[in-house]
């Protein structure tokens, strides 16, 4: 008989199913609950089993994990009649892998204190290729011991996986995380266009760039979105655009300056009032090439 904890998943989205899925492979008992069926059914197929309701998935969690868009949607998740906070048993574990604010993370720990749950904030990055290869880097913000005792299930997950700091931590380095990734596309998609337009051999070029110092995560998994003009969505502009803001917004109530991501969050605002908020945030090619004058 296993004796690996019981989890409940909530949200099985481009991050969520492969992620559940890579704990299911890891021996866990996983029941899930999202609101497209086909999801469902995918994590059913995977050996998973499929709940009818938030109630129903976490009543009998020892560890209920959450990923799902932004603030709004984890506060509807979590609190009311049918949320989190009213049907799981007390000692249960949250792990929020949301990307969201940073008080709506303390908010939701100190609330759900008050019913003997505990939490963490466990944000992540490296996009859905990430989440397939179970690479993931996950910044983690809460108590030691709750840090200790998700450690097992978060190493299914991912890589990297440092606890940051007391709760909203891990989504304070992940909304810096979010500035870096905004920044780094764009340098790279200005990058792209130049060389285009100077009629250098783009595959050649990136790949000398990205032997050194100009190198990064970004261009290797990002590559050939560029080279291919394949903007599948990984990651969505429309949730880079929300992640701008929490950083934009962060920053400004520490008195921190981002010129450069202010700049960089208005370029993302942009491609996303055009119509490619559901592109992948590679499309910021899009925008370089639309001021470069090309026709899209």
């Amino acid at each position: 008989m296993s004796t690996l904890p019981n989890i409940a998943w909530i949200g099985l989205g481009i991050m969520g199913s492969p992620m559940a899925e890579n704990l299911l492979k890891a021996g866990y008992s996983v029941t899930g609950f999202t609101l497209e069926q086909d999801k469902l059914d995918r994590l059913a197929a995977a050996g998973g089993s499929a709940a009818g309701s938030i109630a129903e998935a976490v009543k009998d969690a020892d560890v209920i994990i959450t990923m799902v868009p932004a603030s709004p949607q984890v506060e509807a998740i979590s609190y009311g009649e049918n949320g989190i906070l009213e049907n799981a048993k007390s000692g249960a574990l949250i792990i929020d892998m949301s990307s969201i604010t940073p008080q709506t993370s303390i908010d939701l720990a100190k609330n759900a204190a008050e019913k003997g749950i505990r939490v963490i904030d466990a944000p992540v990055s490296g996009g859905e290729a990430g989440a397939i290869e179970a690479v993931l880097s996950i910044m983690v913000g809460g108590e030691k011991a709750d840090f200790d005792a998700a450690l097992p299930i978060l190493e299914a997950l991912g890589k990297t996986i440092v606890l940051c700091g007391p709760h909203g931590s891990g989504q304070t380095v992940k909304a810096a995380n979010q500035l870096i990734v905004a920044v780094n596309i764009q340098a790279c998609a200005e990058a792209v266009v130049f060389l285009e337009k100077s009629g250098v051999d783009l595959n050649a070029a990136l790949d000398v760039l990205n032997g050194g110092l100009a190198g990064s995560t970004v261009l290797t998994r990002k590559k050939d979105n560029f080279l291919n003009r394949d903007f599948k969505p990984g990651f969505r502009i429309d949730l880079h655009h929300k992640d701008m803001g929490i950083v934009t917004d962060a920053a400004r109530n520490v008195g921190a300056a981002l010129p450069v991501g202010a700049v960089v969050a208005q370029l993302v605002a942009s491609l996303r009032a055009q119509g490619d908020g559901g592109l992948d945030h590679s499309a910021l090619l899009r925008a370089v090439e639309r001021l470069s004058g090309a026709q899209i």
